[in-house]
Order: C-alpha cells, then sequence, then structure tokens
C-alpha cells in the first residue's frame, strides 16, 4: 500500500525525499513590496486626483480599487523555490512543481520577457525568468546541478544548449559582480 503511494506521488511530479537545504529567491520580498507600493501610490493618487475634482463618489472609489488590484495582480513577482531534485514556483492562485533531476527537456522562450520552461519525465512544466537564476546563484547551483543529473542518466533529451547559454550569462553576472565589488571594473 505504501509503495503504491509512492508511486503516486511520484507520477504526479511530488518532490524526491528532502535531503539538503531549499533556496529561495532572494529578491522576491523586496519585489512583493514594490507591487504593493506601486499599486498603492496609484490607489492614492486617483483618488486624490478625483476627490479634488470634486467627483468621488463610493462607485468611483471601488473602480479605483479596482484597478489597483489588477494593477497588483500583475506586477506580483512569483516566489520561485528549489532543493535537491526539485524546483517550485508559486503564484498567488497556485503552483507548479518540476523534478529537476528528472529533467526532459530546457527551453529558453525568447519574446518580450525571456521564460525558461523546464519540463520532466511525468509532464509536470514550470516556467520561470532566467533572470531570478541569473540574480540568484544558489538557485542557478541547485537546477544546473540537478540538469546536469538528468543529463547523465540519459532523461534530458533536449535543452543542452539552453543550459550552456544559461551559465555563461551567469558565469558572467558572477565575474562582473566580482569585479565591481573588487573595485577593477
Amino acid at each position: 500500500m505504501a509503495h503504491r503511494e509512492d508511486a503516486r506521488s511520484a507520477r504526479v511530479g511530488s518532490p524526491p525525499p528532502a535531503s539538503g537545504h531549499v533556496v529561495h529567491d532572494r529578491s522576491w520580498a523586496r519585489d512583493l513590496r514594490g507591487a504593493l507600493c506601486s499599486a498603492g501610490v496609484l490607489l492614492v493618487l486617483l483618488l486624490l486626483i478625483d476627490g479634488s475634482a470634486g467627483d468621488l463618489s463610493w462607485w468611483r472609489a471601488a473602480l479605483w480599487l479596482a484597478l489597483a488590484v489588477l494593477l497588483f495582480l500583475v506586477l506580483c513577482p512569483v516566489r520561485v523555490s528549489a532543493g535537491e531534485g526539485w524546483l517550485a514556483t508559486r503564484r498567488l492562485v497556485g503552483g507548479q512543481r518540476v523534478r529537476t533531476d528528472l529533467l526532459v527537456s530546457v527551453r529558453c522562450l525568447g519574446g518580450v520577457s525571456q521564460r525558461l520552461v523546464l519540463r520532466d519525465v511525468f509532464g509536470a512544466r514550470v516556467e520561470i525568468d532566467p533572470q531570478v537564476l541569473l540574480d540568484n546563484p544558489d538557485l542557478w547551483y541547485r537546477v544546473a546541478e540537478d540538469a546536469r543529473a538528468s543529463a547523465a542518466a540519459g532523461s534530458l533529451l533536449c535543452g543542452g544548449t539552453a543550459l550552456a547559454r544559461l551559465a555563461e550569462r551567469v558565469d558572467r553576472e558572477q565575474a562582473r559582480t566580482v569585479f565591481r565589488v573588487s573595485g577593477m571594473e
């Protein structure tokens, strides 16, 4: 019975047993504060402008509040965390988790906002902004180690090039940071 539950949890892409520590996006709290402040400033400005014009009513205030909430929802950052063998993203409504030790593909989608799409053998899929990995070397290290394990196990079928490009970007950013901190820039 316990074996069947373990197989079922592995099928839906749950993380492997906890070993090691979990790393999080260090800039998430700052980005969340920025989203809250932006929405709050918009709401206050709209209420002040409407109030000074003498047109403020309860339904207009509700409209401005809805607009501020919409702005917050658009700006609200995704919380990214990773542990040994998994990567998870969490939004306001729900989250996604992928087994990074069992990756099948890694794709980098271009466009207005770049996205890194990770897919595991169970069909689970996670999309993240590559900048999160660039800004958080611990998070990148965790994902890169597990991706190498996937490649060594033979499950990573496509995405080696995308990972190599991302690794180059991470190395370049870390070198710039070292030079900037040491005053050699």
